[in-house]
């Protein structure tokens, strides 16, 4: 038995997320089933995060096992051959320890949201981040997302739907920077509630538009209140781009 780490790519679009599910393409099943393909052997994929519909990866990491060992090298090109024409990439793939676990071993996640502002329509990045007609105050966004690092009840910006057990968890970073006419908002934590960056990623859009100001971002997350939440940004922004360990 020969245990296995994947480095993944993919652009979410066409798939009903990362899950296998009966609605829908997927991209575990994709995967899964191009390991089939290369290796005769049907496994279950485990990811480090379980990204949404139209969710985007630059660095999703999962694990599997196969019952006959290949060259790691040899598991990343043929699951690369098997995976045409679907938009899904194996950027690394190498055998790891048969304790090594994707999900529950990882130490902190990074994503990254991308706020496009202009007028003109996106034409190479339709689907691959979030276009606003008017410029936001990227600075302003900045100094009220300070409010949410660190250890808090994100119970305001958490899906109705979210099935963690509790809804503390520490923020370790959520930065706002310029790029162009694109602002970046990057989170990293070791663990985000179901749609948190998405809901953060909305609300501070309300800062950068004028509607609200740092104090009014903090008073949300205190109330612990969903309602108190800014709308939820579209998932066709958000990257996983890395995973610690």
């Amino acid at each position: 038995m020969a245990r296995y780490s994947l480095r993944i790519e993919y652009d979410g679009g066409p798939f009903c997320g990362w899950q296998r599910q009966d609605n829908g393409p997927s991209v575990q099943g994709a995967i899964e089933a191009a390991i089939f393909r290369f290796s005769g052997e049907q496994v279950t994929l485990t990811a480090a995060g379980r990204t949404d519909a139209g969710v985007h990866a630059l660095g999703q990491v999962a694990h599997f096992d196969l019952g006959r060992p290949f060259a790691p090298s040899k598991v990343r090109d043929a699951l690369n051959h098997f995976l045409r024409p679907a938009p899904v990439a194996i950027l690394a793939a190498r055998e790891v320890a048969d304790d090594f676990h994707a999900r529950f071993g990882a130490r902190a996640r990074h994503y990254r949201y991308r706020i496009v502002c202009r007028r003109a329509p996106l034409a190479l990045e339709r689907g691959r981040a979030w276009q606003l007609a008017r410029a936001l105050d990227g600075v302003a966004m900045n100094s009220a997302a300070q409010a949410l690092v660190g250890t808090h009840d994100f119970t305001t910006f958490r899906a109705a739907e979210c099935q963690a057990k509790s809804p503390i968890r520490t923020l370790d970073r959520l930065e706002v920077s310029a790029h162009g006419d694109e602002l970046w908002i990057t989170a990293s934590a070791r663990s985000f509630l179901h749609h948190q960056v998405r809901s953060m990623v909305g609300t501070l859009k309300l800062v950068g538009e004028g509607k609200w100001r740092a104090g009014d971002v903090a008073a949300a997350l205190a109330a612990a209140r969903r309602e108190r939440c800014g709308p939820v940004a579209p998932a066709d922004g958000l990257y996983l781009v890395a995973v610690d360990y």
